[in-house]
């Protein structure tokens, strides 16, 4: 721990521990927890750097007049201080634990009706039973029976707490595990912090032995609700009955269900919905926990969820088989087919398609289903629960499922047919059913986002052209809000991008297409046209068979829309009202240009155009989104441009990239100055890929040097030992480096450094450290150290010019100092003001390499690596902040009228 820190503590405890002196800021004291937790975890103990701790709590547990917040940070830090062997030895005999954990003292005292008490009460026991030793005082001080009690607090935090801590107590002092259990293993206990102990004590043994008594016994009695008023009761016994299933080893695993499963039973039999998917946790907790794969399912598990899913109310029946589908750890084949069969009966009922096959409508589970879907509430609710797992159901094996994959498939286009009133069901006395679903937003959202799915599935091929119709009609009807229309164009997308084979698209369906994308690219709403540019964009990136005979590859626009309709649009759609859609169109220009970059070919005089816009977008347009895309489109190009592009297009391109760093870098939105840098980066890539030294994109960051390491001239020589530089090499190098200049990626990174932003300062300076480190090693005495930038006698210019001068001033100085101590065996000499640098005024030309060598660029790495607040928000600045806090709180005439906040970190 910190000196300074700890020669401050006595006062903060001081200060807290004094009713008269209460923070304005409760949140500093969990600030303060926070810093001696990590304290624990790292060095041990914290009564041995800290003993003024001690008192702290002894005067905290004997007083009544504290704000409740400070006696449940003495709580809570009372458990941590005994959370090791040694700290409870020492608590347990100046008799602490005893003071502060009294429950009847603070109940006579009417602080217990406080929530923040009692969360503290027992967040402070949970520490302290990390030590193996404390459960014999817990036992002994008769803590269970409170515990249990807050089990079912009227505060939901207290309750919870509570839940956690009768868990924690039963599964930290559970005895070791057999072999073959599925269980926590030991990597997650060390990834979570937490430590398991064997019981050997036999007296510790027989106590864990009465606690689990006791604990299994409340939970049997409390499980099942009485009434009303206790299904909160019941809520919580069942999700502490979750929790321990999922992660009880098997002695107390049996136990548990040995002593609630009659209840459990009970439960079922009751039908309570409130409780039915609490009570499949629990349920589906001990079903995964209770088998591997040489252990089947234990029966009285087997049997439990047997009859959830023979429940008669048909919705929780939908939730519970859901719940059973989406958490089923075995290869339960009779449960799983069964599940299967009950969330596929309301899309078989409504749709009219056999997908459960044709003696369907015999059964009893039919009527009662039909019933509960001619409410209208019920019935969205039931099928967009069926619709959420229907893209698992069709990956089920043949086996499971009653029917194929490619049925359920039309099921579900059915459905969002019968939702558009195109269709209605074919089913008899379903036409209720089916008009509770027309026009519903909630439905078609989840049929579309169920039908992107099942495009994976088998036999999802041969549906292509159906949902092709279909979603063509959603995009073109006038009722479709902008939601639903973004997930048909997702669906659509996806169906696309996994059936590659287009040749069964007649010219009707492509007419029907490009209709739609016109109207829908004008359409009123902003939110319409984003999603239908996004469309273009994402079909351009498809690569798809036009014609399967001859294997005709192109992109999935040209194929679906034509070459001659897709630029046109996102041209237009670059002078769009909204940024949204500008950026959008911007993107989706670069998708669909990609293909044409990489062959090399020469640019239309409409990319010319589009060219010129963007770069006006990016010095005039008023939003960041659009100004991003533009630099990431700039990035993109030169990324995809092919090394046979004609010289026309090169040209243009480079002075793009040229136009692109110097307005991009000077940018007041930090994502585009990010975005100019890595566009600065491709041009150190292209300059300097293969040289010795140079390091691309992550490689550069994992051989950068210790942030403390010392760099000087001499270090950059070493790198050029095995021989010196070629004329050619050193020729080719100078001639790299001129060109970064001229092009504007050296003033981009300069920049960058001493941006106010910090993820640019962090990328530029990593960026000019892989420069320096190529070029400077072979400067000395070569042509490349006379290759010189301009620093503008104003803003980033300005502000390097004073980081170079005072380096220098610095040099001076220290050489000064050095010079007369010699001269005159001073002890203390004050150096003479070395005056202004870098003020405002002309430009100066400087030595790229000498600028690099001089920045001090691993020291402002290291500061840039930092977090934000490591200065300011330390350990140290809230105890001083606590203090002056505490002093202005209790002499507010010293006040100037401006509140004091504590820091958080």
């Amino acid at each position: 721990m910190d000196r300074e820190c700890v020669s401050l503590l006595p006062s903060v405890c001081e200060v807290l521990a004094d009713s008269g002196r209460s923070l304005p800021d409760d949140t500093s004291l969990e600030k303060l927890l926070d810093w001696f937790t990590g304290i624990t975890k790292a060095e041990g103990s914290l009564l041995k750097a800290c003993p003024c701790l001690l008192e702290f709590i002894s005067t905290v547990g004997h007083s009544t007049a504290l704000d409740p917040s400070v006696l449940s940070f003495a709580l809570k830090l009372t458990g941590l201080l005994a959370a090791t062997e040694d700290g409870f030895i020492k608590l347990q005999e100046c008799s602490l634990l005893e003071q502060v954990f009294n429950l009847q003292h603070w109940q006579d005292a009417g602080l217990w009706e406080d929530p923040c008490l009692r969360i503290g009460w027992i967040h402070g026991l949970k520490n302290l039973l990390q030590c193996p030793k404390a459960l014999s005082f817990f036992v002994q001080s008769d803590f269970i029976e409170p515990l249990l009690q807050l089990q079912t607090d009227s505060s939901l935090f207290v309750a919870s707490a509570a839940n956690q801590m009768l868990a924690h107590i039963l599964l930290f002092f559970q005895p070791v595990s057999s072999a073959g259990y599925n269980a926590i293993d030991e990597k997650e206990e060390e990834e979570d912090g937490r430590t398991r102990t064997a019981i050997t004590d036999l007296g510790t043994s027989t106590q864990y032995t009465a606690v689990v008594e006791t604990i299994t016994e409340y939970l049997k009695e409390s499980l099942v609700p009485k009434g009303n008023r206790q299904l909160h009761q019941s809520l919580q016994i069942l999700k502490l009955l979750a929790l321990l299933l999922a992660q009880a080893r098997p002695p107390l695993r049996d136990k548990l269900l040995q002593t609630v499963t009659d209840s459990l039973e009970e439960l079922v039999t009751a039908g309570c919905s409130v409780l039915t998917l609490p009570l499949m946790d629990v349920i589906l907790a001990a079903y995964s926990s209770s088998g591997t794969d040489e252990r089947v399912p234990d029966q009285r598990v087997s049997r439990l969820l047997s009859s959830m899913l023979n429940i008669n109310k048909p919705a929780d029946l939908i939730h519970a088989a859901a719940a059973f589908l989406r958490r089923s750890r075995h290869h339960d084949a009779v449960h799983t087919a069964w599940t299967v069969r009950i969330l596929l009966l309301p899309l078989d009922i409504i749709t009219g398609q056999t997908l459960l096959g044709t003696n369907t409508t015999a059964g009893e589970d039919w009527f009662s289903m039909i019933e509960q879907l001619k409410s209208k509430s019920s019935c969205v609710s039931v099928i967009c629960v069926c619709l959420t797992n229907t893209p698992q159901i069709a990956l089920k094996p043949s086996g499971v499922l009653p029917c194929s994959s490619a049925l359920i498939i039309t099921a579900v286009l059915s459905l969002l047919r019968i939702c558009s009133g195109v269709s209605s069901s074919s089913s008899t006395g379903c036409s209720e059913v089916c008009r509770n679903v027309i026009g519903s937003g909630k439905v078609q959202k989840c049929a579309l986002e169920a039908l992107t799915a099942l495009s994976s599935s088998p036999g999802a091929k041969e549906k292509i052209s159906e949902v092709f119709t279909v979603l063509t009609q959603y995009l073109n009807s006038p009722d479709s809000d902008p939601t639903v229309l973004h997930k048909s164009y997702q669906a659509l997308v996806k169906w696309i991008s996994m059936c590659t084979d287009l040749s069964f698209m007649t010219d009707q369906l492509r007419q029907d297409l490009v209709e739609v994308v016109e109207k829908r690219v004008c359409d009123m709403r902003w939110e319409v046209r984003d999603s239908t540019v996004e469309f273009l964009g994402h079909l351009a990136g498809v690569r798809v068979l036009l014609k399967s005979a001859n294997e005709e590859v192109c992109d999935a626009s040209e194929a679906l829309l034509g070459g001659s309709c897709t630029t046109p649009l996102l041209k237009e759609a670059l002078q769009d009202t909204e940024s949204y859609v500008r950026a959008s169109a911007v993107s989706a220009l670069a998708k669909t240009l990609a293909h044409s970059w990489q062959q090399g070919a020469a640019l239309a005089l409409e990319e010319t155009e589009i060219v010129s816009r963007l770069l006006e977008i990016l010095s005039q347009d008023t939003e960041g989104f659009a100004r991003r895309a533009v630099v990431r489109y700039f990035i993109s190009w030169f990324s995809s441009r092919s090394s046979h592009s004609p010289p026309s297009s090169s040209s243009l391109l480079m002075q793009c990239v040229r136009s692109a760093l110097s307005q991009g870098s000077a940018d007041l939105d930090w994502e585009v100055k990010v975005h100019t840098l890595e566009l600065a980066e491709l041009l150190l890539d292209e300059a300097f890929l293969g040289q010795r030294g140079y390091r691309k994109g992550s490689d550069a960051r994992r051989a950068l040097p210790h942030p403390y390491a010392v760099v000087s001239d001499q270090a950059y020589t070493l790198h050029t030992h095995s021989g010196a530089l070629t004329e050619g090499g050193e020729s080719d190098l100078t001639g790299a480096l001129n060109n970064l200049v001229e092009q504007g990626a050296i003033s981009a990174l300069l920049s960058g450094l001493v941006d106010c932003d910090r993820p640019v300062g962090l990328k530029a300076c990593r960026l000019l450290i892989t420069l320096r480190e190529t070029v400077c090693p072979l400067s000395i005495g070569a042509s490349v150290a006379r290759v010189s930038c301009e620093l503008p006698g104003q803003g980033w210019g300005q502000e390097i010019r004073k980081v170079l001068g005072t380096k220098k001033s610095d040099q001076a100085s220290e050489a000064d100092i050095a010079a007369q101590r010699r001269l005159n065996g001073a002890d203390e000499i004050h150096s003479e003001d070395c005056g202004e640098t870098g003020e405002e005024g002309d430009s100066a030309i400087v030595s790229v390499c000498e600028v690099l060598r001089s920045l001090d660029l691993e020291e402002r790495l290291d500061v840039l690596t930092q977090s934000s607040d490591h200065i300011h928000n330390s350990p140290l600045s809230l105890l001083q902040d606590i203090l002056t806090a505490s002093a202005a709180h209790a002499n507010p005439d010293t006040q100037t009228g401006q509140e004091v906040i504590v820091d958080c970190y």
